[in-house]
């Protein structure tokens, strides 16, 4: 039987079934930030995700493919509109003021940790990771290898089935340039407290915590886990930090071995 090229045009345009869709569906809170671009463009790029859905306060456009807007009206998250969803991804980093779209971005505040986390259960979230700010010498050793606050602890008793907490280091707050001579001479002298830091503890380019937030849920088992500062400066400084995350993730899951880094 001979085809003409009509009967080939018309089976290409007849509709067929589609693919199944692959990959997960991704909520992403505080895509603000030098932590949020990076983040954004990775989950953008990755085979694993379907649709990446960034949490925004006001109208804009998503320039990239599979990423689509999702407009919340106020803080309250009680309120907000319910969107099935597979991971979760909450990040704390303050909106750069030279960017402008960043304004219309939902930016995230330590406080708002816990009803965010608990709108994205109730969105179907099995996976969430938190991207938390941390600075040298607020929390002890001990306690910033596990749950912080009664805010972290209460995230994880909410039933996913898997919850990353990365604690990436931040710079000190800095001193206005303008003030009295002794505020400045202050702050100068405090200044060289910055190079007393070990370099472990010292804060990680966001395309690095990008990366290892990203391999990290990739490896993580079902649990809680909490990575420390040097853990997450460590893994952002290897070649590539799958090995390490392993090697972390491994022990942890040793029996008798309950602690979280």
């Amino acid at each position: 039987m001979r085809l003409e090229p009509t009967d080939v045009l018309q089976a290409a345009n007849r509709p067929g079934a589609l693919p199944p869709a692959r990959g997960s569906h991704v909520l992403l809170a505080g895509a603000t930030g030098a932590l949020g671009e990076a983040m954004v463009t990775r989950l953008a790029s990755s085979n694993a995700v379907r649709l990446l859905s960034v949490l925004v306060c006001e109208p804009m456009v998503m320039g990239l493919r599979r990423v689509e807007e999702l407009r919340v009206k106020g803080e309250d998250s009680a309120h907000w509109p319910i969107k099935s969803a597979d991971d979760g991804w909450i990040l704390m980093d303050p909106p750069r003021l030279f960017h402008g779209r960043e304004r219309a971005m939902l930016a995230v505040e330590p406080a708002a940790l816990r009803p965010i986390a608990a709108w994205m259960r109730r969105c179907g979230v099995r996976r969430l990771v938190v991207v938390l700010p941390h600075q040298q010498g607020r929390l002890p050793e001990a306690i910033k290898r596990g749950l912080a606050t009664l805010d972290e602890q209460a995230v994880a008793a909410m039933g996913f089935d898997t919850v990353v907490l990365l604690r990436s280091a931040q710079p000190g707050p800095r001193a206005a340039a303008a003030g009295s001579f002794l505020a400045r001479l202050a702050a100068g002298m405090l200044g060289v407290l910055h190079y007393l830091v070990p370099s472990n503890q010292k804060p990680v380019r966001a395309d690095g915590v990008a990366k290892v937030a990203v391999c990290a849920l990739e490896l993580a088992p079902p649990g809680i886990h909490v990575a420390a500062p040097e853990l997450v400066w460590a893994a952002a400084s290897a070649p590539e930090p799958a090995p390490l995350l392993s090697h972390w993730l491994q022990r942890m899951g040793e029996p008798g071995d309950n602690r979280m880094s």
